[in-house]
C-alpha cells in the first residue's frame, strides 16, 4: 500500500510539474534557471522545449557515475515525464495575450511547482537528474556547502540559457525567492510516511 502511494505521488507530482513548467513558458515572464537553458536550446535547435529537457537529462544523468551517484525510479520517471508533459501542457495552454493573463501563468505555474515538488520528492523514489548533480558535487566536494554547489551550477546554466536567447526575467527572481517557501509548505505534508526522516524543506529541486 505504501509503495502505491510513493508511486502515484511521484506520477502525479512529475506530471504536474511539467504543466508547471509550461505554464511558467507561456507566461513569458521568466524560468528558473534550468528552464532558460532549456528554452535556449530549443530556440538555436528548433528542437521542442520538452524533448529540449529530456535530452539535456541524459549527459546530466551520465554526470553521475564520476560522482558515484545512483538513480532510482523516480530519477528515470523524472528523466521521461517532465518535458514529455511539458510539451503536451505548452500545445494546449491558450496562449497569454494580456499581461493579467501572463502574471496568472506565472504565479499558477510557481503555486503548482511548488505542490508539484512536495509530491515527487516526497514519494522518496530518487531525485532528478539535475538535483542528483548537484547533490553530488556537493559530495564530492563536501568542504563546499550545498547551498553555493546549487548557486554555481544555477548561476552557470542561467548565463549560457540567457545568451542562446533562453527568457529570463521577473518569473526568474519570483520563483527564486518562492520556491523555498513553497517547498518549505508543502514537502512536509506530501511526504509518504516511513520510519526515515522526511526529505528536507532546503532540498529545492532543480531537476
Amino acid at each position: 500500500m505504501i509503495l502505491v502511494q510513493r508511486v502515484t505521488r511521484l506520477l502525479l507530482g512529475l506530471v504536474l510539474y511539467g504543466g508547471s513548467v509550461a505554464l511558467m513558458v507561456e507566461s513569458g515572464l521568466g524560468l528558473n534557471p534550468w528552464d532558460v537553458l532549456h528554452q535556449g536550446l530549443s530556440e538555436v535547435t528548433g528542437i521542442s522545449f520538452g524533448w529540449v529537457v529530456l535530452l539535456t537529462g541524459i549527459p546530466v544523468l551520465l554526470l553521475w557515475i564520476p560522482l558515484r551517484q545512483r538513480p532510482g525510479v523516480g530519477t528515470v520517471a523524472n528523466l521521461v515525464l517532465v518535458g514529455l508533459t511539458a510539451d503536451v501542457a505548452l500545445a494546449a495552454l491558450p496562449a497569454g495575450t494580456t499581461i493579467a493573463a501572463r502574471v496568472g501563468y506565472l504565479v499558477g505555474g510557481i503555486l503548482l511547482n511548488g505542490f508539484a515538488t512536495g509530491l515527487y520528492i516526497g514519494s522518496r523514489m530518487g531525485p532528478g537528474p539535475r538535483d542528483g548533480l548537484m547533490t553530488g558535487l556537493a559530495a564530492r566536494f563536501p568542504r563546499v556547502p550545498l547551498r553555493v554547489v546549487r548557486t554555481g551550477i544555477e548561476l552557470l546554466v542561467l548565463g549560457a540559457g540567457m545568451l542562446l536567447g533562453g527568457t529570463a526575467g521577473v518569473g526568474t527572481i519570483a520563483y527564486a525567492l518562492a520556491i523555498g517557501p513553497l517547498t518549505h509548505l508543502f514537502l512536509p505534508r506530501l511526504t509518504v510516511a516511513a520510519h526515515a526522516r522526511p526529505p528536507h524543506a532546503d532540498a529545492v529541486p532543480a531537476r
